[in-house]
């Protein structure tokens, strides 16, 4: 590098040398480096000079890590809209938000595999009455759990997540826990949607 090309930087950037020397570099010295450093085939296996060109598909337990943190997260907004908005949502802190989000998380999943399970139990059986009784089954399931999660929620928070109103927030936590569900499907169709 010679000494025209330092004395153009601004001295603000100077510092920045130690941490990353290319900082003092004009864009013409850093396309000449870029060039030299990928001559021939090597480009052909970078994306950008840095990003391998294959990339893997991620396995079955990465999904599973990225569902479920996509939906706690989503849980968390949802949630954290429903205490900045509405009265009958109460938390205590970001964190309590947080700690409850994964707590509905992990129970809501729980909720929906035991409502499968009955219903697939029903299902395998034939009649009239065993197909209304997988649909009341499922229904009875997912009814029931708000009771189980509220009790949940109370037991582990305390007063530091609450939902009041009409029957002891058990109204509250079915519209929040609708919400939840729905906004987690959203999301899911507007990924596969963008592929």
């Amino acid at each position: 590098m010679d000494t025209d090309d330092v004395l153009r930087i601004p001295w603000t950037f100077l510092h920045l040398e130690r941490l990353n020397p290319d900082v003092l570099l004009t864009p013409t010295m850093r396309y000449r480096k870029f060039q030299q450093n990928f001559k021939g085939g090597d480009m052909a296996d970078k994306i950008h000079g840095f990003l391998p060109a294959t990339a893997e598909m991620p396995t079955n337990r990465q999904r599973l890590i990225i569902r479920y943190l996509f939906g706690v997260l989503i849980d968390l907004v949802v949630l954290g809209l429903f205490d900045e908005f509405s009265d009958s949502v109460t938390v205590a802190s970001f964190s309590w938000s947080l700690l409850a989000a994964v707590l509905l998380q992990a129970l809501l999943k729980a909720t929906i595999a035991i409502e499968h399970y009955v219903a697939e139990f029903f299902k395998a059986r034939q009649g009239a009455f065993m197909k209304f009784m997988r649909f009341f089954g499922a229904w009875v399931v997912l009814f029931l759990s708000k009771f189980v999660i509220l009790e949940a929620i109370t037991f582990v928070f305390g007063d530091r997540v609450r939902f009041d109103g009409m029957l002891h927030g058990v109204v509250t936590l079915i519209i929040v826990v609708t919400v939840m569900v729905v906004a987690e499907e959203v999301i899911v169709r507007l990924v596969r949607w963008v592929r």
